[in-house]
């Protein structure tokens, strides 16, 4: 019992340290990445604004579902594991150039918007760049970000699902 109540002092005062550092971390961040791909502007972008079509590549990603509009912009659904779900709201859309995705729900432990700028390269292919320009207003939330996944890991899974789409390998840069 000694021992029980000691591991649980021990976690307890992680926890307590983990949050204590991460109030002290800027809520909001910005976080780059990019991949190129051997497909057209156009087929990126038909790609990535299929949003219930995204279930077929998104390991990650379960269910889609659209929601009525908001502010007068297309909003998805976008279910994940453990329940967790996301309304995204495309509050721009410039095909097949730039594309960008409000979190809209103010309740969640995190928000922000996501960026995707679709360049063309001079052999027909493209490179797609995602920024996120996040807040995590959770502490606790705010340190596992920082020093345990890293602001990009999101990023990272999405464009690495993409790559496989297309059967191409993820040189993200």
């Amino acid at each position: 019992m000694f021992w029980l109540l000691i591991a649980i002092g021990v976690l307890a005062g992680l926890g307590l340290t983990a949050t204590l550092i991460g109030s002290l971390l800027p809520v909001d961040h910005i976080a780059t990445r990019s991949l190129r791909l051997r497909q057209t502007p156009q087929t990126v972008w038909q790609t990535i604004t299929d949003y219930p079509g995204q279930t077929q590549w998104r390991a990650d990603l379960q269910r889609v579902e659209r929601l009525p509009d908001r502010n007068g912009h297309e909003v998805w659904l976008e279910e994940y594991g453990r329940g967790m779900k996301i309304p995204l709201e495309t509050i721009e859309a410039a095909p097949p150039q730039r594309l960008v995705r409000l979190i809209a729900d103010d309740e969640l432990a995190f928000g922000g918007t996501w960026e995707y700028t679709i360049a063309p390269a001079a052999d027909g292919a493209c490179q797609l760049t995602i920024t996120e320009r996040g807040k995590i207003t959770n502490p606790l939330f705010r340190f596992l970000s920082r020093f345990v996944f890293g602001y990009t890991a999101t990023i990272e899974t999405y464009l690495k699902s993409l790559a496989g789409k297309f059967g191409e390998a993820p040189d993200i840069r």
